[in-house]
Parts: structure tokens; sequence; C-alpha cells
């Protein structure tokens, strides 16, 4: 495992960061807490709950109790409540406070080194709770306050100055803007987490071959285009991630995320023992000769 800056405190994170979530959680605590130390045995020392569950947060906080406290970093969703009520949503000063006090009550943490708001939008956060999460900042029972989303409405939380931390979607396809978004936040000095490395697009090889391709053009009679115009052809294909000798194609997005510098650490999910030791052992790999370029070249491709 490798480390990373993070934040202006002088902390290090490690470059992957483990999420905890219902899908964990339903396999059991011992379960949840054999994945937890196998995380640790790898190094990774950042974790980061998909919600505000009690439960889910005392597993968590006996799990990494075994590790002196200031040598883990554990994050926080909120905005989804506990996440026992799919498609609930709160960011009322008082479902924000409440949330963290039960979840840091129930882990005996201490405290959660990030706080992240879910996705909220443009007229979902009223000032109230900004000032509130402030407060828990200043009470130190939040070291961090971050927002999470790919939305437009995103650029103006960036804008705000408000918060310390950007979550973001990052991948070898990703839009322009939010590249653009990236670079706004850290000349605000912001950390960035990403997730959705490996996103639905390119999980296949077929679907990688049509990665941003524009739809097929059809013939006078509607028949299809040529066959040097479909599949493998496109100019924006990254079919390559999967035929890439000793590499899979998820090995190869989670690694070229991991070429940017400006990215603290990669959110990544794993609900077994062995999903996490593959993932922990990308960041020690260094990507074959010529393949970011590779990578860059079917990026602009799909753009153009």
């Amino acid at each position: 495992m490798r480390y990373r800056p993070f934040g202006t405190s002088g902390a290090a994170v490690s470059n992957l960061t483990l999420c905890l979530g219902g899908d964990a959680l339903a396999r059991g605590p011992s379960a949840l807490k054999e994945l937890i130390f196998t995380a640790l045995e790898a190094g990774v020392n950042s974790y980061y709950l998909e919600n505000a569950d009690p439960v889910l947060a005392e597993i968590v906080g006996e799990a990494l109790g075994h590790v002196e406290r200031r040598l883990v970093c554990v994050g926080v969703t909120l905005g989804v409540g506990d996440g026992r009520r799919k498609g609930y949503r709160d960011f009322s000063a008082e479902g924000l406070s409440g949330a963290i006090e039960r979840a840091l009550h129930a882990s005996g943490l201490g405290w959660f080194d990030l706080a992240v708001l879910d996705q909220p939008a443009d007229d979902e956060l009223p000032q109230a709770s900004l000032i509130a999460l402030k407060a828990l900042r200043r009470a130190g029972q939040v070291r961090l306050l971050g927002v999470s989303g790919d939305d437009p409405v995103m650029d103006i939380y960036v804008s705000t100055g408000a918060f310390d931390v950007l979550f973001t979607p990052f991948h070898a396809n990703v839009e322009w803007r939010i590249r653009s978004r990236m670079r706004a936040a850290r000349e605000r000095d912001m950390a960035i987490f990403t997730y959705d490395y490996f996103p639905e697009s390119l999980s296949t090889e077929r679907k990688a071959a049509g990665a941003g391709a524009a739809p097929k053009k059809k013939g006078l009679f509607g028949f299809g285009a040529k066959a040097a115009d479909t599949g493998l052809a496109n100019a924006g294909s990254f079919a390559f991630l999967h035929q890439t000798p000793n590499w899979k194609a998820e090995e190869i997005c989670l690694a070229f995320t991991l070429t940017d510098p400006a990215i603290a650490s990669v959110l990544v999910r794993a609900i077994n023992p062995e999903r996490m030791e593959a993932l922990a052992v990308v960041p020690e790999r260094d990507l074959p000769p010529g393949l970011s370029a590779q990578i860059e070249m079917a990026r602009v491709g799909s753009a153009a």
C-alpha cells in the first residue's frame, strides 16, 4: 500500500479507502470485522461508512479499536439517515447533528475525520445545517467537512469554500467538467477522494468498445453501418482494457486513477477478504508502458 498527504494537518491516507455499507453488514458482524482486519493488514488506514447506521458504526469501531485512533481515517455519509429507509433524505441541522452523535456514541471512535454530504441539491442544504456542521467541527466531533456528487450544483458547493473535501466520480473516460471541478477544488486546497473508477460503460469488452461512441448511422434503406465503423474500430474504443495481458480491466482503471497526484484516495468496495486482498495489490503495480497514453488517446477519441 502507498500513502498520500491528506488535508492541511500533514496526515496521510492510504491510496485505497474501504467503503462499508449494507452489503458488507449483511454478511454479519464477524465477517465485517474480518474484512476490516484484512484491509488493515494490507495497509489500508482509510474507511468510509456509506451511512450513519449505529449498528454499522459500532462494528467498525470495535474492529478499529485495536489500532491507535490517530493512525486511521474514518468518514461517514450524511443526509441519508441511517440507511434503513430507502430514499430517505434529511439535511436538516437536527438530522445531521443527530446522525453524527448517534454514530459516534455507538462506535466509540471519539471523532469522525470526514463528514460528507451525499449529493445535496441546490435547495436541500439550509444555512442552519451548515452552521451546525461547523459547530460540530469546532467541537472536535468532526475534523473535515466534505460534499459528494457529480451534478452541476457541485461546482457551486466547491466555490463556496465551506468544504474541505470533495468526493467525485473519476475514471478513464471521465467528462471534462469533472476534471475542471477537481482543478477548482485543488485551487481551494480541498482534498479529493474519488469513486466509480470502473463504471458500467467500461465493465465489458463490448461496452468498452463503444464507450462514448456516437450512435451508428444507418444507410438510405435503414441498413447498419459498415463493419469498419462499428465495434472495436470506434475511435473512442476502450476495448484494450480487456485485452491487456496479466491485467484485469478493473485493475487497469484503478491503477490509472491512482496516477493522478491530485487524488488523495480512491473508494473501493469489497464484501470479502479475497477481493480486498486483490484490490490492495493494485497500488503497488505500475501500468504497462504506453498504456496511460493509450487511455488518453481513447478518451480524446471518445470526446471527439
